[in-house]
Protein backbone atom coordinates (compact mmCIF):
# COMPACT_ATOMS: atom_id res chain seq x y z
CA UNK A 1 0.00 0.00 0.00
CA UNK A 2 1.61 3.22 -1.00
CA UNK A 3 1.40 6.35 0.99
CA UNK A 4 -0.96 7.97 -1.30
CA UNK A 5 -3.47 5.00 -1.12
CA UNK A 6 -2.63 4.98 2.76
CA UNK A 7 -3.97 9.07 3.00
CA UNK A 8 -7.11 8.35 1.01
CA UNK A 9 -8.14 5.03 2.64
CA UNK A 10 -8.00 7.54 6.32
CA UNK A 11 -9.60 10.45 4.84
CA UNK A 12 -12.50 8.30 3.52
CA UNK A 13 -12.77 7.13 6.77
CA UNK A 14 -14.44 10.27 7.55
CA UNK A 15 -16.89 9.88 5.08
CA UNK A 16 -17.71 6.37 5.64
CA UNK A 17 -17.25 5.30 8.83
CA UNK A 18 -15.06 3.48 11.45
CA UNK A 19 -16.75 0.13 10.80
CA UNK A 20 -16.59 0.78 6.77
CA UNK A 21 -13.20 1.10 7.03
CA UNK A 22 -12.31 -1.45 9.12
CA UNK A 23 -13.99 -3.62 6.91
CA UNK A 24 -12.05 -2.12 3.73
CA UNK A 25 -8.80 -2.82 5.82
CA UNK A 26 -9.69 -6.47 6.51
CA UNK A 27 -10.02 -6.74 2.97
CA UNK A 28 -6.23 -6.01 2.20
CA UNK A 29 -3.89 -8.85 1.64
CA UNK A 30 -1.93 -9.76 5.15
CA UNK A 31 1.52 -7.09 3.97
CA UNK A 32 -0.85 -4.19 3.36
CA UNK A 33 -3.04 -4.28 6.51
CA UNK A 34 0.32 -5.05 8.56
CA UNK A 35 1.47 -1.60 6.94
CA UNK A 36 -1.68 -0.08 7.37
CA UNK A 37 -1.74 -1.16 11.46
CA UNK A 38 2.30 -0.25 11.50
CA UNK A 39 1.15 3.32 9.79
CA UNK A 40 -1.81 3.86 12.71
CA UNK A 41 0.26 3.21 15.72
CA UNK A 42 2.86 5.51 14.45
CA UNK A 43 0.11 8.18 14.60
CA UNK A 44 -0.81 7.36 18.47
CA UNK A 45 3.37 7.14 19.01
CA UNK A 46 4.06 11.09 19.33
CA UNK A 47 7.57 11.65 21.29
CA UNK A 48 6.71 13.65 24.21
CA UNK A 49 9.38 16.53 24.61
CA UNK A 50 8.65 17.38 28.19
CA UNK A 51 9.31 13.51 29.49
CA UNK A 52 12.48 13.34 27.29
CA UNK A 53 13.74 16.17 29.16
CA UNK A 54 12.01 15.26 32.26
CA UNK A 55 13.93 11.60 31.37
CA UNK A 56 17.53 13.15 30.09
CA UNK A 57 17.73 14.65 33.56
CA UNK A 58 17.04 11.76 35.48
CA UNK A 59 20.06 9.81 33.08
CA UNK A 60 22.32 12.75 33.68
CA UNK A 61 21.53 13.24 37.38
CA UNK A 62 22.14 9.08 37.70
CA UNK A 63 25.31 9.15 35.92
CA UNK A 64 26.88 11.96 38.48
CA UNK A 65 26.08 10.02 41.29
CA UNK A 66 27.66 6.77 39.69
CA UNK A 67 30.85 8.46 38.71
CA UNK A 68 30.85 10.49 42.07
CA UNK A 69 30.67 7.28 43.60
CA UNK A 70 27.70 7.86 45.33
CA UNK A 71 25.96 4.68 44.02
CA UNK A 72 27.49 1.34 42.63
CA UNK A 73 26.18 -0.71 39.40
CA UNK A 74 24.79 -3.62 39.84
CA UNK A 75 25.83 -6.29 37.91
CA UNK A 76 23.37 -7.81 34.96
CA UNK A 77 23.57 -11.22 36.24
CA UNK A 78 22.32 -9.90 39.44
CA UNK A 79 19.07 -8.71 37.62
CA UNK A 80 18.60 -10.97 35.20
CA UNK A 81 20.22 -13.72 36.32
CA UNK A 82 23.05 -15.94 34.30
CA UNK A 83 21.58 -17.32 30.50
Amino acid sequence: MTRVHLCLVISRSVIVGTRELLEQACKLDPAERLELVDAVLQSLDRPDPETDRVWLEEAERRLAAYRAGKVRGVPAEDIFGTT
